[in-house]
């Protein structure tokens, strides 16, 4: 009986055992298959789609280039700040009260932030990119504290214009995002922006980063630093002067510009009104731009000085040459007058300048054909873009001289009929002080691609001969009259050591809406010393209401920028004697 017993287990043990193996066969076999399928008909496709349901992408952001001055100050910069960002997983739960709060606290929208507070295919997203660190962190503590997670900081750099408005019309400014908003940002966009990197990680389950998981990294490349001529001093000085200058005289806006002779490098360039580059919301629109590149308006008798270099260089008159100025002069269907009242007088050509004479400057000009004159106008760069690279600029306008009938070619030799905006003005003036060389002027030292793809800066600056160097220095000597105490229109441009050249201006001012005359524009445009010229200063002030000219606004004006400009580069005085050409005959 016993051993019957043994026997019927025994054939029960074989019996399992032999379903056993029968089983394990069974799903060895599947595992076989599956490891099959995996490896050897599509691995890459489920590989893919492992990594892809366990990965995780990190934005590593580039540092925007900043914008140096021309002894390496920085005008525009990026900082140290925070993106705020967000894990979906931990968010969603409660995804419309934390897009309340964080819309309520940045610049964000609230349906956008929703949306992505409630994403289901990742544990990354950026919530808001660039802000300030204390603005970031107060949010993420608000957030944790009313009791929700998922809500980080990471390091985002930030946009910021350490000295406010210094320069901010030039500069231009930079959006809520980075984004490049106008002016220099705009123009060298690419030469300043970098290029973000991104960290690609594994993570499991939970969402808990794999230590041994596939992880690879994308360095950002942050953006190039521009380098501009700028003297952030002197930029500060011209603004402070032209602000003063356009509230005392009523003004309804003003620009000034200041170059380096030798080398037509820009060392300010003010507008006003200005702005704050770090908040240009809360300025008017029409403030942000720059003034002195996009407008244009008549130069009026500052033109003057082109017209008497052409002459001179052609040989038609010298600074002695007599003319007899009329009280009025009948042209074709016009009468042309003087700005002020007289009985026939007897004037030199230095005179007919020194008291800015339209009828001297009309009947000297008969001299040259309207192809010669404007021959010569285009020469010194009227009618063209100076081309330093920031978007915007006007080109002015210079008719083609078959257009030109009689009467135009009266009142474009004494600034009317003619438009410039004020760097293409200076720029003129400049040749003049270049002993008669035109240089381009440049804003960018060294060189950079603007956005339209040109080469701009000072490597790319072209020169020019215009006139000879003996009509250059004829009339410079001629600009000296104008600041002279007994005779000249401009006594208060006078510097007191120094040899001055200048010329004033005051022209008719277009208006757009009436198409018509309706105001003044009036300036100054000079430069010292006159008999070896460091500076050329321009100072452009649109219609004041106080009844000044180019003499009593811009030329006071012209004497502190100028003064500051010889004092901070140490320009000693040349000690020679001041012109002394005859007015009259």
């Amino acid at each position: 009986m016993r051993e019957e017993l043994v026997r019927r287990h025994r054939r029960v043990s074989v019996v399992r055992l032999r379903i056993g193996i029968v089983l394990v066969a069974v799903v060895m076999s599947f595992f076989g298959a599956r490891l099959f399928q995996l490896q050897g008909i599509d691995p890459g496709s489920y590989a893919s789609m492992s990594r892809e349901r366990g990965l995780e992408t990190e934005i590593l952001p580039a540092r925007r280039g900043a914008i140096l001055d021309r002894n390496g100050a920085p005008l525009a910069e990026s900082v140290d700040g925070l993106m705020v960002v967000a894990d979906p997983l931990e968010t969603k739960p409660h995804a419309p009260t934390i897009a309340r709060m964080v819309a309520s606290s940045l610049d964000v929208d609230y349906f956008e932030v929703l949306g992505r507070l409630q994403r289901e295919d990742t544990r990354f997203q950026y919530i808001a990119r660039r802000v300030p660190a204390a603005i970031a962190e107060r949010v993420v503590e608000e957030v944790a504290e009313a009791g929700y997670k998922g809500l980080s900081t990471r390091r985002d750099p930030v946009r910021t214009y350490p000295a406010k408005d210094v320069a901010a019309n030039l500069l231009g400014f930079t959006g809520a995002e980075g984004q490049a908003m106008g002016g220099l940002e705009l123009a060298f966009d690419t030469h300043l922006d970098g290029v973000d990197g991104k960290a690609t990680y594994e993570v499991g389950s939970g969402g808990a980063r794999l230590p041994l998981g596939d992880n690879s990294i994308e360095q950002p490349r942050d953006g190039k630093d521009l380098e501009l001529t700028i003297d952030s001093d002197v930029q500060w000085y011209v603004q402070r002067v032209l602000r003063q200058t356009v509230e005392q005289s009523g003004g309804e806006s003003g620009a000034a510009v200041a170059l380096d002779v030798r080398t037509g490098q820009v060392l300010a360039l003010a507008d006003h009104p200005t702005f704050d580059a770090n908040a240009p919301l809360l300025s008017p629109e029409a403030d942000l731009g720059s003034r002195a590149l996009s407008d244009v308006y008549e130069p009026g008798s500052v033109q003057k000085v082109l017209t008497a270099a052409a002459l001179l260089d052609a040989g038609k008159v010298t600074p002695q040459t007599k003319i007899t100025v009329p009280g009025e002069l009948p042209r074709a269907d016009r009468v042309i007058n003087d700005y002020w009242q007289h009985d026939r007088l007897r004037l030199t050509f230095a005179g007919v300048l020194a008291k800015s004479s339209n009828i001297g400057t009309v009947l000297a000009a008969d001299e040259l054909s309207s192809a010669e004159l404007r021959d010569y106008l285009a020469r010194f760069g009227l009618g063209s873009r100076t081309g330093v690279g920031v978007g915007g600029e006007a080109r002015g306008l210079l008719p083609k001289a078959e257009r030109w009938r009689p009467i135009n070619h009266d009142t474009i030799s004494f600034g009317q009929g003619v438009s410039v905006n004020v760097l293409q003005m200076a720029a003129a003036v400049n040749t003049i002080a270049n002993d008669g060389v035109y240089i381009s002027p440049s804003v960018i030292r060294g060189s950079a691609v603007d956005e339209n793809g040109n080469h701009v800066g000072t490597d790319n600056a072209r020169s020019t001969r215009v006139i000879s160097e003996e009509a250059a220095r004829a009339t410079a000597e001629m600009m000296e009259t104008v600041t002279r105490a007994e005779g000249g229109t401009a006594p208060q441009a006078a510097i007191e050591g120094y040899r001055v050249a200048g010329k004033t201006g005051t022209a008719q001012r277009v208006d757009a809406e009436c198409a018509c005359y309706r105001g003044f524009t009036v300036s100054f445009a000079g430069f010292a010393p006159a008999d070896d010229p460091r500076f050329v200063v321009y100072v452009v002030v649109q219609d004041p209401s106080n009844g000044g000219g180019g003499g009593s606004v811009g030329g006071p004006a012209f004497r502190q920028i100028t003064s500051f400009l010889l004092r901070k580069y140490a320009v000693p005085p040349t000690g020679a004697r001041p012109s002394r050409l005859p007015l009259e005959w």
